[in-house]
């Protein structure tokens, strides 16, 4: 089997060495060239047609942020971007994250034979989600083609009158009168011919992922879905390595040829809520048990604390009231912060309740996220401290390296509760902690939603909240998400009420709350 093709590319030829080394250890993977610069991995990305790119963010010339919009609009792929821990490019990451990129790794430390074996794990763990996620747009794509040519087959007998198309084509012979004439099937597109590795994990075929959106409510073509979803009779698995950012890059390519970019998400159709549906079967929640903490996640020593007057918070306009009656919160993974940046965007500065979220991200990252959306939302955007107060009209980022809980307070009021305690679910901040914080507030109307990411963290604590009652569950659907892990495992439990494509969900997000 051919081995997917890799562009490396970083200023150090040091660092280059490194991450070859890395890459080349699982034979999926081949190392087709490297580059020094952005200007350079342009030139390299057009002439060698790699699958897959690694880039450095901070680079001389060109650097990667600014190399990325121009490979994406030449040649569209999975890029990971590599990243320093200094604050400008934390920054710049999460930018780059913003326009395409798939998802990034912090760059190792060369003193520490360990953390580069983490980073190692983390990358090639990204690089298998990364071609994963190109096959299933792939054969989404193809099975949307397919089923488009036979409604278009279904249809062409009864818009020609019997025997019309069959005489049109026999150049003047007689064409038959006693029976019509039978119109071909448009045949299907090739299935394309890639290898099937995946790191152990099975890749759907395109037949039974159709069928499974069929059957799970989502359509073909990214339509909405307002009423509580049903569920495939067979539960697929949730895949064990996923992870992050806009496809325009993960085109359906075969390896070493991937070509052209997925077309963009259908109009929703409109529909209504229909009232009294019976409510799905409860399971049995189990808790996952925790695993090891993810390469990335380094956590510093001391929690964020709130100050006791923090005035950052009332500098944008709305309305923020620690008296509130809703809450939302919010959990996603690769590909969260495009994601969050679509959703935030969407939601008024007055919206009546906060809005609690988890992002599983190293820590600082965290901090330049919350930087990062505060300047794009009407929203005031704060990563979330120790002690610090819940009110209406801000959006709560966790931080990394620390599990997030919401906690009851003085006078009816609501805080934020920091621990350093294990990864759940491979991550911490987990969202499946967070969640599970809610279950005791019963006096505050909750709305859950689940944004594109790799795994399952959050779904069973979503279907434990669905089952006690709660007001309203999101998901985002398989034609928006970058990686279809975390909302499919929800959707697999059936505690999604709302499956939206992910520009739909901040407004049917503010007209459920508000």
């Amino acid at each position: 089997m051919c081995a997917y093709r890799v562009l490396v590319v970083d200023d150090s030829a040091f660092m280059r060495k490194i991450i070859t080394d890395l890459i080349v250890r699982d034979e999926s993977f081949n190392i087709v060239g490297t580059a020094a610069n952005g200007r350079e991995a342009v030139e390299k990305v057009k002439e060698l047609q790699p699958d897959l790119v690694t880039m450095d963010v901070e680079m001389p010339e060109m650097n990667g942020l600014e190399a990325l919009p121009l490979i994406m609009a030449a040649h569209p792929l999975p890029v990971i971007m590599l990243s320093g821990i200094n604050e400008q490019g934390m920054r710049e990451t999460i930018m780059a994250l913003e326009a395409g990129a798939f998802d990034f790794i912090r760059k190792p430390s060369i003193a520490h034979a360990q953390d580069i074996e983490q980073v190692s794990k983390a990358l090639l763990e990204q690089m298998h989600t990364a071609m994963q996620a190109v096959r299933s747009r792939l054969e989404r794509k193809e099975a949307n083609e397919r089923k488009a040519a036979m409604e278009q087959a279904k249809k062409t007998p009864m818009e020609q009158p019997p025997g019309q198309a069959l005489s049109e084509r026999r150049s003047g012979s007689q064409a038959s009168t006693d029976k019509p004439t039978a119109v071909p099937l448009a045949p299907p597109p090739a299935a394309s011919a890639q290898p099937k590795r995946d790191a152990g994990n099975v890749v759907p075929t395109a037949a039974k992922q159709e069928t499974k959106r069929q059957v799970s409510g989502t359509s073909s073509t990214g339509a909405r879905i307002d009423q509580p979803v049903v569920q495939p009779r067979k539960p697929a698995q949730a895949p064990h390595a996923q992870k992050k950012e806009d496809l325009s890059m993960g085109t359906g390519r075969t390896p070493g040829q991937l070509k052209g970019s997925d077309p963009a998400a259908s109009k929703s159709l409109q529909g209504k809520e229909k009232a009294g549906l019976v409510k799905p079967e409860t399971r049995k929640t189990v808790t996952s048990s925790a695993s090891s903490t993810p390469a990335a996640a380094t956590p510093p020593v001391t929690a964020p604390t709130a100050p006791a007057a923090p005035k950052e918070l009332s500098l944008k306009k709305g309305v923020h009231t620690s008296s509130f009656r809703k809450l939302v919160a919010v959990g996603c993974s690769t590909g969260g912060p495009r994601a969050l940046k679509t959703l935030l965007e969407r939601i008024p500065g007055d919206f009546p309740a906060p809005i609690v979220i988890v992002q599983h991200m190293p820590p600082n990252f965290t901090r330049s996220l919350a930087q990062r959306l505060n300047t794009l939302s009407p929203l005031r955007v704060v990563e979330a401290e120790q002690g610090m107060m819940l009110e209406t009209g801000t959006a709560y980022i966790a931080p990394g390296g620390y599990q997030l809980r919401i906690v009851p307070g003085a006078g009816g009021k609501y805080t934020v509760s920091l621990k350093m305690e294990e990864a759940r679910n491979g991550h911490r901040p987990s969202v499946d902690t967070m969640f599970e914080s809610l279950l005791s507030l019963t006096s505050l109307e909750r709305h859950l939603v689940l944004l594109t990411g790799m795994g399952s963290d959050g779904a069973k604590m979503m279907k434990k909240l669905y089952d006690a009652g709660v007001q309203s569950t999101f998901a985002e659907n398989e034609e928006t998400c970058v990686v279809y892990g975390m909302p499919r495992s929800a959707v697999e439990l059936k505690c999604v009420r709302h499956l939206l494509p992910m520009q739909e969900i901040a407004p049917k997000l503010v007209q459920v709350v508000k």
